[in-house]
């Protein structure tokens, strides 16, 4: 089992270093990271998201105690990393909220899917479909809200909710979701040339993404942070499992759909979690280095509730 979760997660960190390897001895810039970050960010990952939910058969994949066990375990641990941050490390509120977004932002689709995959098979994977389709409408709507909030406190409710509403319907990642959505609930067909071009696109946004953390992690070392990322790989590799273990129990999830929550829940930040502290310029290094940590620490961690889990 150790050996599988090696072979899972080994290439995300070859393909992280190859970014960090390029921008470390000058053959890649700056510009040409951001402008990769810009690509992935903006471009691609939005049309991966848009592709997978368009395609989705939700009725197969949609069942409440799932999503309600997953996702309150996700707001629990947003809100503990939010005051712990700043209880704990006195960080200003901004980036309390990044902070929060690392704990809550688990990396359902590059480890969650191969690693569920690995252990019990495609066939048991209509859980991680319906937590992948609201996982990031979920996470950036709380994200971005509470941000909002934090940001223009004391200027009224009017603007506020004005702000909230333009930061939301002016991330990428969003609308991209949102038009899957549209889509999918239309009945509307894509045509056949236009699906294989965002195919073509889409097989670029995950390895591009990594590429570019690569790229970002030789600016953003943990030196001074790593107390807070030890926090956030904590909530993430346990706390998270942990709450959504003691949900799916009481509400009696079926054990497909049980492996699915517990597993998602274990898996490291994602990706997203960066580029959420990135949008906003609010403890990038953390996120950074919190990705990448959490991902080699959860190597040992996955294994641990892949026992439990039997």
């Amino acid at each position: 089992m150790l050996q599988s979760l090696i072979d899972v997660i080994l290439p995300v960190f070859l393909v992280i270093g190859a970014g960090y390897t390029a921008t470390r001895t000058g053959y890649f810039k700056e510009a040409h990271v951001d402008g990769l970050m810009k690509f992935t960010q903006g471009f691609a990952i939005p049309c991966l998201l848009f592709l997978a939910i368009a395609h989705l058969d939700l009725s197969a994949s949609f069942d409440p105690r799932l999503l309600a066990s997953f996702y309150s375990a996700a707001a629990l641990c947003f809100t503990a990393g939010l005051f712990g941050a700043r209880i704990i490390f006195g960080r200003d509120w901004e980036d309390c909220v990044a902070i929060g977004f690392c704990c809550l932002f688990s990396n359902s689709v590059l480890l969650g899917l191969p690693i569920t995959e690995r252990a019990y098979g495609p066939e048991n994977l209509t859980g991680n479909y319906a937590i992948i389709a609201f996982h990031s409408p979920f996470c950036y709507g709380v994200g971005i809200t509470v941000m909002e909030v934090v940001r223009n406190r004391g200027h009224g409710g009017v603007r506020m909710a004005r702000s909230v509403l333009s930061a939301m319907f002016q991330n990428a990642l969003i609308l991209g979701i949102a038009l899957g959505f549209l889509v999918n609930l239309s009945g509307l067909a894509i045509p056949a040339v236009v699906d294989e071009a965002l195919g073509l696109i889409t097989r670029a946004a995950l390895p591009g993404a990594l590429f570019a953390l690569g790229g970002v992690l030789v600016k953003y070392k943990p030196e001074g942070d790593l107390r807070t990322i030890a926090f956030v790989c904590c909530i993430s590799l346990m706390l998270h499992p942990s709450l959504v273990w003691i949900f799916g129990k009481s509400t009696g999830l079926t054990q497909d759909l049980f492996r699915s929550g517990v597993l998602n829940a274990a898996m490291a930040p994602g990706f997203n979690a960066y580029i959420f502290a990135n949008m906003y310029g609010r403890a990038k290094r953390v996120a950074a280095s919190a990705v990448l940590i959490g991902t080699a620490t959860s190597i040992l961690t996955v294994w641990m509730w892949l026992t439990l889990l039997g």
